[in-house]
């Protein structure tokens, strides 16, 4: 397609008149500069138009049978294909009403007939100037456009990388892996979305409210790098003295976010979301959590998810202190904290994504099936006292 944009090929003009005198005319005056189409009606105008090789400028005549001027103009208009293809009006009339209609329209300019040659061609000539000045612009700002996306995505995906890689420093010192860092994404995000037309959440959850809340999910156990590994790597149950120093990584995380926070100069709900995650995730329902002891609605909505997220994790991981529980397990516990551990609405919303938090297990698993095997095996003859005590032990 030739257009003003090609500097070495001719720009397009299509002239639309009923006359062939007036056709045979304007081709003489314009085809050794441009590259002429003619069209002896409207419906003809708007047939080659249609085509694969649109004309860069229209000179349309007003008064046609069938359909005139004003018609087809508004018909390319109306089109978004076409509707940014100059159109100037080739008339005999001298009314300024008539005028004021066609610009009103849409047209760029008029032409008075008889023409004259040399103002045809300036006017031509400077139409199809701007026409290439508009689609240099238009093209200019498509390529800004698409390079702010392409940076935006990379720096997303920086900042992405960047969390799991700190997430993973505190995760790996108590040999959690990534991948408890993906599965607590994924269950979070999939209970966020469940929850998202639920009358209590609606408001709240968001597209972007549940895009922050994947992204900053992470950072959940983020304290932990200030917890001693006599502590945090003690294969036996946490006297009161050590559990209260445990309880301190949500404290320790909520401070290293803040210190971050206070180096940016502009507001993000990143840190929003990475602030109650992370402070607020050990919070329970019922009052009995930390480090507030808050209640209900008052813990964040974001820790709640993660609660749920976390604790199922936890359960169905094995860790220093504890083996893997089962699936089925996992849920039970989970169930059995309703209105007590956990928000009861995002239990009930759980126990219908029971399922996809399996397969979510699974696509992220840790690549240790006989490991995983054995501790079901030690975990299916607990008896259930025992189960019991290391639920409240789980140290998450």
């Amino acid at each position: 397609m030739n257009s003003p944009l090609e500097p070495n090929g001719k720009c397009t003009v299509l002239v639309v008149d009923d006359t062939p005198d007036n056709l045979s005319l304007m081709s003489g005056l314009l085809r050794a500069d441009y590259k002429v189409k003619l069209a002896p009606s409207g419906e003809r105008a708007l047939q080659i138009v249609a085509g694969e090789s649109k004309p860069d400028l229209i000179l349309l005549d007003i008064m046609m049978p069938d359909m005139d001027g004003y018609e087809v103009l508004r018909r390319l208009q109306f089109n978004p294909e076409t509707e940014d293809i100059p159109v100037i009006f080739l008339t005999a009339m001298s009314a300024s009403d008539d005028e004021t209609t066609g610009l009103e329209l849409g047209a760029v300019d008029y032409i008075t007939k008889p023409i004259n040659p040399a103002i045809t061609l300036a006017r031509v000539r400077n139409h199809l100037q701007l026409k290439r000045a508009r689609d240099l612009l238009a093209h200019h700002n498509h390529y800004l456009e698409q390079e702010v996306a392409r940076r935006t995505r990379q720096v997303a995906e920086l900042q992405d990388v960047t969390i799991r890689a700190m997430a993973s420093l505190a995760e790996t010192r108590d040999n959690e892996t990534g991948n408890h860092i993906r599965r607590t994404q994924h269950y979070v995000e999939a209970l966020a979305r469940k929850l998202q037309n639920h009358p209590r959440f609606a408001e709240e959850l968001s597209e972007a409210a549940i895009a922050m809340i994947f992204k900053s999910a992470p950072l959940h156990d983020i304290g932990k790098v200030g917890i001693p590994d006599r502590i945090l790597l003690k294969p036996g149950p946490l006297t009161p003295e050590e559990f209260e120093v445990m309880k301190t990584h949500t404290t320790l995380g909520l401070e290293a976010i803040l210190s971050a926070e206070r180096e940016t100069t502009q507001d993000n709900p990143f840190f929003r979301y990475a602030k109650e995650i992370t402070y607020s995730h050990q919070e329970k329902w019922d009052g009995s959590g930390y480090p507030l002891g808050l209640v209900g609605n008052t813990i964040p909505l974001s820790a709640r998810l993660m609660a749920v997220a976390d604790v199922y994790d936890a359960l169905i991981s094995v860790r220093v202190y504890k083996p893997a529980y089962s699936h089925e397990q996992a849920v039970q516990i989970i169930q059995d904290g309703r209105g007590s551990h956990f928000d009861p609405d995002m239990v009930d919303a759980f126990l219908t994504l029971s399922e996809e938090f399996r397969r979510i297990a699974l696509r992220f698993a840790d690549g240790e099936p006989a490991l995983h095997q054995e501790a079901d095996r030690m975990a299916a003859d607990l008896p259930a006292e025992a189960i019991e005590t290391i639920v409240l032990d789980t140290r998450k």
